[in-house]
């Protein structure tokens, strides 16, 4: 080595403070992401009710699940909360009214992360690397809507497999799992929410500090998180996703599933993926398979919550619980299996980034308006011309 050389950097010394660094701030993006959920649930919980009473209309059902997934910020409580009307042993909901609205959950859920890639506006590079990333999952949740309603309004078929399937696992129940992570999540943003109830009387105020301060978190997190990971870590951590995710699609669902299953989130799965996309650790087509995983894995929630009631319409709670699940594998089978199917979100979410570049103010507006202004517009008019 020439004397002229700079000295090398000891890179066992170099990782790991960085490593503890970047844990300590994805812990305060993951708090952001509990904020916005618990704002979002807080703000909606009295209107969720109101909606789940004009779901007759599938195009409506469809709407009501996913505005009230948008408002709660989570797929398993509106699907939890669906399993529970269906098997109540009064007045439940009717199952084929419910199954247009298990639908509606699925594209809802997507919306924590597209709203997480918003955090990277300020920084083109960054941004066009995690939207695709992000509405990927939004556009193939879509694509399976528009596919899979139409035939199950036709011929019932998701409900016909669950009810073939519900007599295996009639006898199962009482399983319980809290995740460990949910549970540092709730300890650690606890204070947060005190503060909240002793300045704030109101849900609606609290709601809204609440909101902020998950924004908030969110954005210091993610703008440092990436400064981290990019500068210091690129090398290894590309090497690493890359041997993992890019070694088989097979094991990327497979580790989409199982993170899903450990955090009982898949909001918070998806938009693990948005930082390491804007960082340039992680590719559209590596974090497409773990986005559907995370689909799956999603439905295990509703099928816990369908194990645990009991009552005359249990039953018809396991039932809606293995529509979703068939439904999400058969979205799977549907888009992944052939290339040239594949392709279609994939390139769809490059195309709608190109879009939101042109325009990344309005890009806030349009995304607002899609999961919140249009769902909440339809339900009104349809309550009116009722």
């Amino acid at each position: 080595m020439s004397t002229s050389d700079p000295p090398l950097e000891n890179p066992q010394v170099a990782l790991g403070p960085r490593l503890l660094i970047a844990l300590g701030l994805l812990f305060v993006f993951l708090l952001g992401v509990k904020g916005l959920g618990d704002g979002f649930r807080l703000l909606g919980e009295d209107l969720i009710q109101t909606f789940f009473t004009a779901t007759e209309n599938p195009l409506i059902g469809l709407v009501v699940g996913l505005l009230a997934t948008t408002l709660v910020q989570s797929s398993s409580v509106t699907t939890s909360m669906i399993v529970a009307l269906v098997a109540a042993p009064e007045n439940p909901l009717p199952l084929s009214n419910a199954v247009p609205m298990i639908m509606g959950a699925n594209i809802g859920t997507t919306v924590t992360a597209t709203v997480v890639s918003l955090a990277h506006l300020g920084r083109r590079d960054e941004f066009e690397r995690a939207f695709p990333v992000a509405v990927c999952h939004d556009i193939f949740n879509y694509l399976v809507v528009l596919v899979l309603l139409p035939v199950e309004m036709a011929t019932g078929f998701l409900r016909r497999l669950a009810g073939a399937c519900a007599g295996l696992l009639g006898g199962v129940g009482g399983i319980e799992y809290q995740s460990p992570l949910r549970g540092a999540l709730s300890f650690g943003f606890a204070p947060v929410e005190t503060l909240a109830e002793t300045l704030f009387a109101g849900d609606g105020m609290r709601s809204v500090f609440l909101i902020s301060v998950g924004a908030l978190s969110i954005f210091f997190a993610l703008f440092f998180l990436v400064k981290v990971m990019r500068s210091a870590m690129h090398s290894r951590v590309e090497h690493v996703i890359n041997s993992v995710l890019g070694s088989s699609a097979v094991v990327s669902i497979l580790i989409g599933v199982v993170v899903t299953v450990m955090v009982q989130s898949s909001s918070i799965t998806t938009s693990l993926l948005v930082p390491l996309a804007a960082a340039g650790l992680l590719r559209l087509e590596q974090a497409f398979p773990v986005t559907i995983g995370a689909n799956i894995g999603t439905t295990v929630t509703a099928l816990l919550a369908a194990m645990a009631v009991s009552g005359q319409n249990a039953g018809a709670g396991l039932e809606i619980a293995l529509v979703h699940l068939f439904f999400n594998l058969s979205g799977l089978v549907l888009i992944y299996p052939v290339q040239i199917v594949r392709r279609v979100p994939l390139n769809l979410a490059r195309g709608l980034t190109r879009v939101a570049l042109w325009s990344r103010r309005w890009t806030v507006v349009w995304i607002t308006l899609l999961f919140y202004g249009l769902p909440a517009l339809c339900i009104v008019v349809n309550r009116f011309l009722q």
